[in-house]
């Protein structure tokens, strides 16, 4: 059993939750978190990169000068790779870079990241937490109170436009909604906060992806 402290937002810890480590599959599986956030890196790739080859340079085909005799090395013609504006010996081509991530992984690559924020201590719980309107300080009074100066996602029940406003100009801060995790914001942002009702959901209920 694992236990994840809870603050209120004035960073008083009032409780502590208990959590069975089978909830989020038992043991961290690294390397299926990995190649998680390897897919979102590549499937946020545009494809559009372009180089021109040899073949593809304004240049002519003729031989720059004689093979021998001139004491300079030996050169072919004007686009050869080696020369300043020349072509590239490899040009890259578009194309797509995307990878194709099965649901039942990325799920499952969310819970492993979600248990390694739990057993790594990296992660808070948050009750109370409310923006009667959008203002930033709330925020950053929150995030001084939890002693949180790294970067954090906030993970919260259902889409709150007043948090979302509130968060949007701190440097570093994330929201997700619970049906909007995914692991690989997990997995590269070093805290994580979730609001009591978020984490019941997550303890509750299956995590999507």
């Amino acid at each position: 059993m694992l236990e994840v402290p809870v603050y209120t937002t004035d960073g008083k810890q009032t409780d502590t939750l208990t959590i069975d480590e089978s909830v989020f599959g038992g043991e961290v599986n690294a390397s299926l978190v990995k190649q998680a956030v390897v897919a979102y890196h590549a499937n946020r790739r545009q494809g559009t990169v372009k180089t021109k080859s040899r073949g593809e340079t304004a240049f002519g085909t003729k031989k720059m000068y004689r093979q021998k005799g001139t004491g300079y090395a030996r050169r072919g013609d004007r686009g050869a790779n080696i020369l300043k504006g020349g072509g590239h010996a490899w040009a890259k081509r578009p194309g797509g870079f995307s990878k194709r991530m099965p649901r039942k992984m990325r799920k499952a690559a969310l819970r492993s990241a979600i248990l390694a924020k739990i057993m790594g201590g990296d992660i808070k719980v948050v009750e109370g937490l409310a923006c009667s309107e959008p203002k930033t300080s709330v925020m950053a009074d929150l995030l001084e109170a939890l002693e949180i100066n790294r970067s954090c996602l906030l993970s919260i029940a259902a889409r709150d436009r007043n948090i979302h406003l509130s968060s949007r100009n701190i440097r570093d801060l994330t929201v997700r909604t619970v049906e909007e995790l995914n692991a690989f914001d997990v997995a590269t942002r070093q805290r994580m906060l979730v609001t009591r009702e978020a984490m019941d959901m997550l303890c509750g209920q299956e995590v999507t992806a």
